[in-house]
């Protein structure tokens, strides 16, 4: 169990039940901790260097925040994320996406072009080796990068307010449901129009990106069902 996590730093100026509460957000929102995951207030204390208190703490925290589910008899377990849950995130992102990168074909700088073109090189390198985290990691910067050269600080506020579930969704997807090639062709799509200060196009690539990914999870899901 959580086998990277590792001790903390007690260093740190925040209250170590702060300091413990994001080490293990961030390990469930990474998908270091893994959706149902047993929480062992134990295992984890002597993973970290601490006591159980503050681990006792920020798990019942990450409850209230509907990371962590308590299950009768069987203590604490990282909380899944439905269909259901996945599919209400994407149809937030295809909205807000589709205008951060229609903003961005019109205000992005020649320099933020070479800058993309350069993430997504990566994202193909990682992506064709089945590197997990590296593909995550790229993908994230791609599209952090236009949601940047939308200069709409608001937009970029809304987005950033939904970055942790964003960010589980999108661990699982890659993980389970993606096809790298079609992930690279649909980031090509978007880097070209984009490129091309085309506005239209830009939108249309970006909302077909989250759509194929709609479509690539209910069809597993059907498939399970049989």
């Amino acid at each position: 169990m959580a086998s990277k996590l590792s001790k903390v730093n007690l260093n740190d100026y925040k209250p170590l039940r702060e300091v413990i509460f994001n080490t293990l957000r961030e390990a469930i929102i990474s998908g270091e901790l893994k959706p149902n995951e047993r929480l062992m207030e134990v295992k984890l204390a002597e993973k970290m260097g601490v006591s159980r208190t503050p681990v006792r703490e920020a798990i019942r925290k990450l409850e209230l925040e509907g990371l962590v589910k308590m299950i009768p008899r069987k203590g604490a377990h990282v909380a899944e994320l439905s269909t259901k849950d996945i599919i209400d995130v994407l149809e937030i992102r295809a909205t807000l996406d589709g205008m951060a990168t229609g903003l961005a074909a019109e205000r992005i700088t020649d320099e933020e072009i070479k800058g993309l073109g350069s993430i997504q090189i990566q994202f193909e390198n990682y992506a064709n080796k089945d590197n997990l985290q590296g593909s995550i990691k790229k993908d994230v910067e791609f599209h952090d990068l236009i949601y940047k050269a939308s200069r709409n600080k608001r937009l970029v506020q809304i987005s950033s307010n939904l970055r942790e579930q964003v960010q589980r969704f999108r661990v699982i997807y890659i993980k389970d449901y993606s096809d790298p090639r079609e992930l690279i062709k649909e980031h090509r799509c978007i880097l070209e129009a984009v490129s091309n200060h085309d506005k239209e196009k830009a939108v249309e690539c970006a909302q077909r990106h989250i759509k194929n990914q709609e479509r690539s999870i209910m069809k597993a899901v059907e498939n399970m069902e049989y």
